[in-house]
């Protein structure tokens, strides 16, 4: 009997906030290069199509990009312009506030995916000041990946021992490639202007 792969989902961690604002800019991105697109010329319109490209590349890089899941030895935090993978038996501490952190030795991996709202901050500020108990995993889901996380990387030093492997970070080229592009092809129309 073979063993089962490490690399399958064993969690994947829904985003808390940014996927409906998201999908409304590149709703609003469409419209705007449509509109660029059935004025086309190389005048105005043209600046307008690239800023509009532009926009619409970062709504999917800054609201709809970052994801954050967990296979079976890895914690994987997909943020923006690059993806962190971190070995589950390496994580010291993992914390959610407005945004996620994980803790390996002396370095901290944020992910924006998982965290709670200014409004949720100011209540719970509210609620220690009154010495309410603290929450469960049942109360918010940001508790819940919290915990969860904890015990993923507590289940892995169990089942895998503790590990020196390495934290991978891989760059997201494509979004840089066409950030990079998009911004110097509006500064080209610009000048040319």
């Amino acid at each position: 009997m073979s063993e089962p792969p490490t690399d399958a989902v064993v969690d994947r961690f829904h985003p808390t906030n940014g996927r409906i604002s998201g999908y409304v800019g590149l709703g609003v991105g469409a419209v705007v290069l449509a509109m660029a697109v059935a004025g086309w010329s190389t005048g105005r319109a043209l600046g307008v199509a690239i800023l509009a490209l532009l926009g619409l590349l970062l709504v999917w890089v800054v609201l709809l990009r970052p994801a954050m899941w967990a296979t079976q030895r890895d914690l994987v935090m997909r943020s923006m312009y690059h993806t962190d993978t971190i070995p589950l038996a390496r994580i010291d501490r993992v914390a959610v506030s407005q945004v996620t952190a994980v803790t390996v030795g002396d370095k901290r991996y944020l992910s924006p995916v998982v965290g709670y709202t200014a409004r949720q901050t100011i209540r719970a500020k509210g609620a220690s000041r009154k010495t309410a108990a603290a929450p469960t995993p049942m109360d918010t889901y940001q508790v819940f990946v919290e915990e969860r996380i904890g015990h993923l990387a507590r289940e892995a030093r169990d089942v895998y021992g503790e590990t020196d492997a390495p934290v991978r970070r891989t760059p997201a080229w494509p979004e840089i490639a066409g950030t990079v592009l998009l911004v110097l092809a509006f500064l080209v129309w610009l000048l040319l202007l």
